[in-house]
């Protein structure tokens, strides 16, 4: 009788548990085709924003460094840099455009040397016409981009999850990401302008003298802002997505539908 009453309770327990697996396994609501090109759309948003931070982290045009063309000689000598590598260039007066005191742009033909950073693998300082980087700030400009574009990889996966899956539950947490992402974007703009001006002011004194210098930003740190901007309305489309309709949605009508 005991063998029994157990084989019995243990069959009772298969059954509940067959039971509740059964009930949560039963379909969710599909999303509605509106609500899925919303999204679609606001992912194509953060991908123009994507491609965009991809562009600027990636290449060294963020700032141009240009030496003054009055030296006496049929050459001058600029420099562009980025997060990774910077390259020095000699360039011939007669291609600089004319009106221009300094030597560039840097896209001008010309003899080039171009090596990475070595802040990440031997420690040391870079040194650009006889002045010397501050790696501690150009390290923390290269890292937080990078966390940047890993919080940016994170928020896309999120965003495919919720169209292959259905995974809604991540809308809010990619929006999160691709805000987050947009904001340590900038925030790496601003730490890299910092490492120029410490580098401006940097100058060696030992011979040679340092050359008079300006500088300007390029168009890589142009596409950093941008990514940082679009990347922020994109979370922040997203962020809009998962918000419940608010108290106003029944004084906008619809699309399609006539004011009365």
């Amino acid at each position: 009788m005991m063998w029994s009453n157990f084989f019995l309770q243990e069959e009772n327990r298969r059954r509940g548990a067959a039971a509740r697996r059964r009930a949560r396994g039963q379909p969710k609501a599909q999303m509605t085709p509106e609500r899925e090109g919303k999204i679609k759309l606001a992912l194509l948003l953060t991908s123009v924003g994507a491609t965009l931070a991809v562009l600027a982290v990636g290449t060294e045009f963020w700032v141009e460094l240009n030496t003054y063309r009055d030296n006496g000689s049929a050459v001058c000598d600029a420099a562009h840099l980025g997060l990774w590598k910077m390259c020095t260039k000699r360039l011939w007066q007669a291609d600089v455009p004319a009106g221009r005191d300094t030597c560039g742009p840097a896209e001008l033909p010309g003899e080039a040397n171009c090596t990475y950073f070595k802040f990440f693998t031997t420690g040391e300082n870079a040194h650009i016409f006889q002045r010397t980087t501050k790696k501690e700030v150009n390290q923390a400009a290269a890292v937080i981009a990078v966390l940047g574009l890993a919080v940016m990889a994170l928020g896309c996966l999120c965003i495919i999850m919720v169209l292959s899956k259905g995974a809604e539950f991540l809308l809010r947490v990619g929006a999160v990401c691709f805000g987050l992402s947009g904001l340590l974007v900038l925030v790496s703009l601003e730490v890299f302008r910092h490492s120029v001006r410490a580098l401006m002011q940097r100058v060696s004194p030992e011979p040679p003298a340092a050359p008079a210098l300006t500088y300007e930003y390029s168009w890589s740190l142009g596409c950093g802002v941008g990514a940082g901007l679009v990347l922020m309305l994109g979370g922040g489309c997203f962020l809009l997505l998962t918000l419940p309709p608010g108290p106003w949605s029944p004084l906008c009508p619809k699309w399609g539908q006539r004011a009365p």
